[in-house]
């Protein structure tokens, strides 16, 4: 995992423990949504990020406030990356309706690296290096093992309707990781343009929970017919929206938008195993290789690169004259080889 200029070591690895912590949080929804059956899809996604995205810019009020002219600079930026906030809900929750709380995610969010990268190396010149190709290509096998598992196991539950429903979620699944890339990338952009996390995350969150109030205003009566309802809604906005939402944007502050939605792949995982351990859902054998194989890509992600030994200083002395300064046997000043003058590992932009 190649460290962002200017971040060390530390930074990178607190940030990408962020993006990991909020992972897990957001691996939750899919399972909440599911004891608010009577809610819609669009409900749920609509509250989940339209009031998370509000809070959020609530709460950086008075950060975004003092940027303004930065944020106002780079609108284009805020509008595309608000406009991937609005779509992002709806077709991630409409997604895991119809194709099952484990691919929805699992689509959703193993689509999101590649297009992360290709933004990345297109629009910002960023190489990719050999160990977040290595990690991507363990996770993306994870996800599509993962996929293929559900998919099996809705043909063999219901037949040909119920693939048409899980094709159709893949397809929303695809949108989703789209919209998840776009915003991502949108957020990252902004941070590295000098403008703080918490504005960064407060305005285009809180834009795209604009956008989003007239679906939850259209589709949410049902979340107010019972306390549970309610509380799912509740749930959905404060713990996955706000909360790992924030320690996303904390996490974008430290590590580039191509490794956050990678890290981001533990979210299929717990998903797929609240799944089966609340929901129900059974997950057969390949879909548990699946989940082993985002877990390797996890690890290769996060595992610290090893640090090259640094040489011992070396220094040439000859006899000195009658008090006079240390010569070379070529009779020039003596030559000290230290360990900054010794080529130890790749330099910048290498593959670590």
């Amino acid at each position: 995992m190649r460290r962002p200029t200017g971040h060390p070591a530390g930074s990178v690895a607190v940030g990408s423990l962020c993006v990991l912590v909020a992972s897990a949080l957001w691996g939750t929804t899919g399972t909440a949504a599911t004891f608010a059956p009577a809610v819609g899809p669009l409900a749920i996604g609509a509250v989940a990020m339209g009031l998370g995205g509000l809070l959020q810019a609530l709460i950086a009020a008075p950060r975004i406030a003092r940027e303004v002219p930065r944020l106002r600079a780079q609108r284009g930026v805020v509008l595309l990356g608000a406009m991937a906030v609005a779509l992002y809900p709806l077709a991630f929750y409409s997604s895991m309706h119809l194709a099952g709380v484990a691919a929805g995610t699992v689509v959703s969010i193993g689509s999101a690296p590649l297009v992360s990268a290709l933004i990345e190396r297109v629009v910002d010149g960023r190489r990719l290096t050999r160990r977040w190709m290595l990690g991507a290509a363990l996770g993306m096998s994870g996800t599509v093992l993962l996929c293929v598992a559900e998919a099996a196991k809705a043909h063999s539950a219901s037949g040909a309707g119920s693939v048409r429903m899980t094709v159709l979620g893949v397809g929303l699944g695809l949108v989703a990781g789209l919209a998840y890339a776009l915003y991502s990338w949108a957020a990252h952009r902004l941070i590295g343009r000098g403008v703080s996390s918490g504005a960064a995350m407060g305005t285009v969150f809180g834009i795209g929970g604009v956008l989003l109030l007239p679906v939850l205003l259209a589709t949410g009566a049902p979340l107010l017919s019972s306390w549970s309802n309610a509380a799912v809604g509740a749930y959905m906005a404060l713990v996955p929206m706000l909360i790992g939402y924030v320690l996303f944007g904390w996490g974008l502050a430290h590590v580039p938008a191509s490794t956050a939605t990678t890290l981001s792949l533990l979210e299929p995982a717990v998903a797929a195993v609240l799944a089966v351990l609340i929901v129900g859902e059974r997950l057969p054998l390949l879909g548990w290789i699946g989940i082993a194989s985002v877990i390797g890509c996890l690890a290769v992600l996060t595992t610290p690169p090893r640090t090259a030994r640094q040489p011992r200083a070396i220094t040439t002395r000859t006899t000195t004259g009658a008090g006079g300064p240390a010569t070379s046997p070529s009779g020039g000043p003596s030559v000290h080889v230290t360990a900054s003058s010794v080529p130890t590992g790749p330099g910048p932009g290498s593959t670590h």
